[in-house]
């Protein structure tokens, strides 16, 4: 989860291994209070979320930051890129990377005023990993042993066959020991698994989930966090408040939280300048030349390096795009360091891994696909046949995408003769429903912000068969084996080893195009006088001062 926390006391862990740190912080370190916020209000950007808020079937950042405020999960990650550490959970034991033996912590509260007990975590477990709910994140439960028994795929992607029905409804590697405790057993030992089990996925459901369904809930959400849900207008705003039976470590420090949900960010920019919004993650491409930006904000703007990629994808399920030589060709048709000096004015990094190189594993430099070569893209396009017909490269118009894509399709129209061209979709709820729906007829954009703090996380959603986020319907047998070995590794540092091999494969294949490495440039109004980004540039909430 992106809940990013300020760093204190490290996660309690058993002697077996140790966590890892990761990526970078912005933000003040005073964790001081102030009476004058503690009434106060603001408004943040935002984008409409694809689905209900659900945490199991969230993979998007518009609805997956509204998540991270509402919930609090067994472990958080610290603003300043640190070691995580524990959150809800009291502890978490092992002494062979395979069966955890995890305490929480007594008497904290869902909104709806019920206790969090252990059986909250096993039930909502359970239910994302039982495929018939569908749950997009359903992957993430794969460790756990038994979930082969719940979790059953399509034989035949979008086909008329059906996926049989599941053995069973719950995974034999979940067990209540009591209230405040729960076993996991894994199906294999896994060193990174402690790790995870911040990301929202791995979030508490309260009794109400199961009785309302997840439709009903998903747009009235109950979570435990340090906010509450209010209300949610489509396409307009949703609205938070403090939850003032919090009582983990971050307490909030003012009362409302608005999003608003633009259309466009350029207009979000707008009302930015003119301290009529609080709060921009990402200001617009437009307003980084010549670092104007800075000059609109002053004091108010916050530079910060993050742990994501921006990707342009293939759907493989597309015949046309099937050809390992013809992605492979595409690729090197794209001069990145070009992209990030004339697009981006030097605010972004050409990708040349396949993992950010800010991610604990992460090997730089192992992306052959991602450099720069007229020449070699031109004989693998004639070895793979050519293109015939149009190249739609598709992006959500409701952010600053415009630009470098249509960047992107030149330089491939220009160095391969392809007919290549940037295709906007209205808003990113869309954009993403039909990539999830696997309607798309094109390459699209589609970046990644990493969920937890390591390698795994750049490999087995992205890129194994059944993954969360694998939307282009990529598969090969043999990383999915390594990616199955690195994940059961007896250390981090095997586990780092074998996924490196996972990526050789994949980088052979190219089912997707590293472009750039993300560079973050947010703006704040005057009102806001302290304030904290998480470790993956969202607004830490509950850091802001007015």
């Amino acid at each position: 989860m992106r809940v990013s926390k300020r760093a204190s006391g490290a996660i309690a862990m058993g002697a077996a291994f140790a966590l890892i740190a990761s990526g970078c912080s912005s933000g003040n370190d005073d964790e001081g209070g102030s009476a004058s916020s503690s009434d106060g209000a603001i408004v943040v950007d935002g984008t409409e979320p694809e689905n209900p808020l659900v945490p199991a079937n969230t993979t998007e950042t518009g609805g997956g930051k509204i998540i991270d405020w509402l919930w609090t999960g067994l472990v958080e990650y610290p603003n300043n890129g640190g070691a995580p550490q524990n959150a809800l959970a009291e502890s978490i034991e092992t002494s062979d990377s395979k069966v955890y033996k995890i305490k929480i912590k007594e008497n904290t509260k869902f909104h709806d005023g019920t206790v969090v007990k252990a059986k909250n975590f096993v039930d909502a477990w359970n239910w994302g990993a039982y495929s018939p709910n569908g749950a997009q994140n359903a992957s993430f439960f794969a460790d756990i042993d038994g979930f082969a028994d719940v979790n059953t795929s399509d034989p035949d992607g979008d086909g008329p066959k059906k996926a049989p029905e599941p053995k069973a409804k719950e995974m034999s590697g979940l067990k209540v020991v009591d209230d405040w405790n729960f076993e996991v057993t894994l199906a294999a030992p896994t060193a990174v698994f402690p790790t995870k089990l911040g990301y929202s996925t791995f979030m508490p459901l309260p009794d109400a989930f199961f009785s309302q369904g997840a439709e009903a809930f998903g747009k009235k959400p109950i979570g435990n966090g340090p906010v509450s849900f209010v209300s949610w207008e489509n396409n307009v705003a949703i609205k938070l408040t403090r939850f003032d039976d919090y009582n983990l470590r971050d307490k909030m420090k003012i009362k409302d939280v608005t999003v608003k949900i633009y259309q466009d960010d350029t207009a979000a920019y707008s009302d930015l300048v003119s301290n009529n919004l609080d709060f921009q993650q990402q200001v617009p491409v437009s307003s980084l030349a010549g670092e104007k930006w800075k000059a609109d904000l002053g004091d108010r703007a916050v530079a910060s390096t993050t742990p994501s990629t921006g990707i342009i994808a293939f759907p493989i399920y597309d015949k046309r795009f099937q050809n390992a030589k013809l992605r492979k060709a595409i690729s090197l048709s794209i001069n990145r360091q070009e992209i990030t000096d004339k697009i981006f004015f030097g605010n972004r990094k050409p990708a040349d891994s396949w993992a950010n190189p800010l991610t604990p594993g992460a090997k730089p430099g192992n992306c052959t696909a991602c450099a720069f070569d007229v020449a070699q893209a031109k004989t693998l396009l004639a070895e793979a046949g050519g293109f015939t017909g149009q190249l739609k490269m598709y992006y959500n118009a409701d952010a600053s995408h415009k630009d470098w894509m249509e960047a992107v399709a030149q330089q491939v129209k220009t160095n391969l003769g392809i007919d290549a061209v940037a295709v906007g979709v209205p808003t990113f709820a869309v954009f993403r429903q039909n990539i999830n729906a696997h309607k798309m007829d094109g390459a699209y954009r589609a970046g990644w912000q990493q969920d937890y703090p390591d390698v795994e996380n750049w490999v087995n959603p992205l890129y194994v068969t059944g993954g969360s986020s694998n939307d282009g319907l990529y598969t090969n047998p043999e990383v999915d084996a390594l990616a199955k070995q690195a994940s059961s590794a007896p250390s981090l540092e095997a586990s780092h080893e074998l996924f490196a091999k996972a990526v050789e494969k994949i980088d052979q294949d190219v089912p997707s195009m590293p472009i750039y490495f993300g560079g973050q440039q947010s703006g704040h109004s005057e009102k806001i006088k302290k304030m904290e980004l998480t470790n993956v540039g969202e607004l830490d909430i509950t850091s802001v001062e007015l």
